[in-house]
C-alpha cells in the first residue's frame, strides 16, 4: 500500500487560469523524486511525459518509479499503453490534458514530469490544444554537470543490469521485432539484438557471448549519454529560443555525495529552491510557506522529508 501523502500546509486557490508546474530535465536527474516532493508538499499529482515510460512492461529498462517511491502520490499516463503500439505527441497531449482537467476539478495541482520535451513542447505551443490559454505553467528543470551526470548514468545501467535487465529484455524477445515501434525503441532494447540471436545458435560459444552482452551493456550507455545531449539540447532551444521561462536547479552536488548526505544535499539545493519557486507561482507571493525567516523554511522543507519517500526514492 502506498504511504499517505502529507497533507499540505495551505490550500491552493487559483484564479483565472488553471496552474500547472512542469518538471524537465534528462534521463537520471531526480525528476520523478522531485516531482513527488512538491506533490506532497502542494497536493499534487504527477503525470508522466517520459514517452517510452507510458507503455506496459518493461519496469527495470524503462526505469519506472516503484510504488514505495510514489509515496501515495497518484500518477497518471505511467505504464497503461499497449507495448505493441505507437503512442504519439498528439496521443500524449489529449491523454494530459484530460489527466489536468481531471486534477484541477478535484482542486489539486498537476505536475508534469519527465524527459520527453519534445511531446512537452507539442501540447503547450501548438495551438490545437489551446494549452496557453488556459493553463499558467511553471516550468523547473533539474540539471547535472555532464562529467557527473555520465558517471551515475553509466552506474544506473550497471545497477539495471544486476536488478535484472537483461532477463526482462529476453522475455519479450522476438527476432522478427519492429524496434521502431512502441516499447521495443527503448534504450535497453535493441541493443541486445545481437546477443539474443546467439542464443538461437549452436556455432555461438560462451566466451563470444559474453563479448556480445559486454557490448550491449556499453552500447546501452553510449545510447543513454547520447538521449541525454539530445534532451539538453532541446531544452537550451526552449529556453534560448523559443524563450521559455525555465528555472535550473543544480543537483551536481547531489550526485557527488552518499547515503545521508546526499539527502541533505537534495533538500537544500533542488528541493528547497523548487519549493520556494513552486509557492510563489500557486501563491503570488514571495514567500509561501508558514513563516518568513529561514528558520521558517528549513522547518517547511523538514516537513517535506518527513511526507517523501527521501530513503527509497532514486535520484
Amino acid at each position: 500500500m502506498h504511504k499517505q501523502a502529507q497533507k499540505p500546509i495551505m490550500q491552493i486557490t487559483t484564479r483565472g487560469m488553471e496552474k500547472v508546474v512542469v518538471v524537465m530535465g534528462a534521463t537520471g536527474t531526480g525528476k520523478s523524486k522531485l516531482s513527488i516532493d512538491l506533490a506532497t508538499r502542494f497536493q499534487g499529482e504527477v503525470i508522466n511525459a517520459d514517452k517510452i515510460q507510458v507503455y506496459e512492461g518493461l519496469d527495470i529498462v524503462t526505469n519506472k518509479i516503484t510504488e514505495e517511491e510514489c509515496n501515495g502520490v497518484a500518477h497518471h499516463l505511467l505504464g497503461i499503453v499497449d507495448p505493441e503500439s505507437d503512442f504519439t505527441a498528439d496521443n500524449f497531449a489529449r491523454a494530459v490534458l484530460l489527466a489536468m482537467k481531471s486534477i484541477t476539478q478535484r482542486g489539486k495541482v498537476p505536475i508534469i514530469a519527465g524527459g520527453s520535451n519534445s511531446f512537452v513542447e507539442a501540447l503547450v505551443d501548438d495551438e490545437k490544444y489551446e494549452f496557453k490559454s488556459r493553463y499558467d505553467v511553471c516550468f523547473l528543470w533539474v540539471d547535472i554537470a555532464t562529467v557527473v551526470h555520465n558517471q551515475i548514468l553509466a552506474e544506473r545501467v550497471d545497477r539495471m543490469v544486476a536488478s535484472g535487465m537483461v532477463e526482462e529484455v529476453r522475455n519479450m524477445y522476438n527476432p522478427n521485432a519492429d524496434y521502431s515501434k512502441g516499447i521495443r525503441r527503448a534504450i535497453g532494447v535493441p541493443e541486445f539484438d545481437s546477443y539474443f540471436r546467439t542464443e538461437y545458435s549452436s556455432s555461438s560459444d560462451e566466451k563470444a557471448r559474453a563479448k556480445l552482452l559486454e557490448a550491449a551493456i556499453n552500447e546501452t550507455k553510449i545510447n543513454t549519454y547520447n538521449l541525454v545531449n539530445r534532451q539538453l539540447e532541446k531544452i537550451y532551444r526552449l529556453r534560448d529560443v523559443k524563450g521559455w521561462k525555465i528555472h535550473r536547479l543544480d543537483a551536481t552536488k547531489v550526485f557527488q555525495k552518499k547515503g545521508i548526505e546526499a539527502d541533505e544535499a537534495w533538500t537544500e539545493l533542488v528541493v528547497g529552491p523548487a519549493l520556494v519557486i513552486i509557492s510563489e507561482f500557486l501563491y503570488n507571493r514571495s514567500q509561501g510557506f508558514s513563516g518568513m525567516g529561514p528558520d521558517s523554511l528549513g522547518s517547511d522543507i523538514r516537513k517535506v522529508e518527513k511526507g517523501t519517500a527521501v530513503a527509497t526514492a532514486s535520484y
